[in-house]
């Protein structure tokens, strides 16, 4: 119990405002950095004070095969291109999460994303010279995410 053993899983779920945008094979960009603010002390020769700064959260990059659901799609449209005119120039940012599914599809863990929006996606390769597997990306912008154990 709280050992910390590895579990392995090739599947992660993409939800958008509760809409499941799908199951994604690779997600890259779970990271958090601390800015560190160095403040020195008059006398204090011995050390420099170390303070948290700005949070940085990197973009998500997600990676799946092709699917046949429109649900991403959907949701960039919503917020960018002409879903963003229509809502008078005015970024609707969504909550999301990204979720482990073990090997039954049963959730594991959740990182809940704040204010998230996407920024690009990359299509598949086409070329009928090659057998290799069609995939497309997504990278997704966000204001950070909370660890949710299911």
């Amino acid at each position: 119990m709280g050992g910390g053993v590895p579990t392995t899983s090739g599947r992660f779920l993409l939800e958008v405002d509760g809409v499941e945008i799908g199951t994604f094979r690779e997600v890259q960009g779970l990271r958090l950095d601390v800015d560190v603010v160095e403040h020195v002390e008059g006398g204090q020769n011995g050390y420099v004070h170390q303070l948290p700064g700005v949070m940085r959260w990197p973009h998500l990059v997600f990676t799946r095969g092709m699917v046949q659901s429109d649900a991403l799609f959907g949701w960039v449209q919503r917020s960018s291109g002409q879903g963003f005119a229509g809502n008078g120039d005015t970024l609707t940012r969504a909550t999301g999460a990204v979720t482990v599914l073990d090997d039954r599809g049963n959730r594991m863990r959740s990182w809940e994303l704040d204010g998230v929006f996407a920024v690009s996606w990359t299509g598949p390769a086409l070329s009928a010279d090659s057998d290799a597997p069609l995939t497309e990306s997504l990278e997704v912008a966000h204001h950070g995410f909370r660890a949710v154990t299911r």
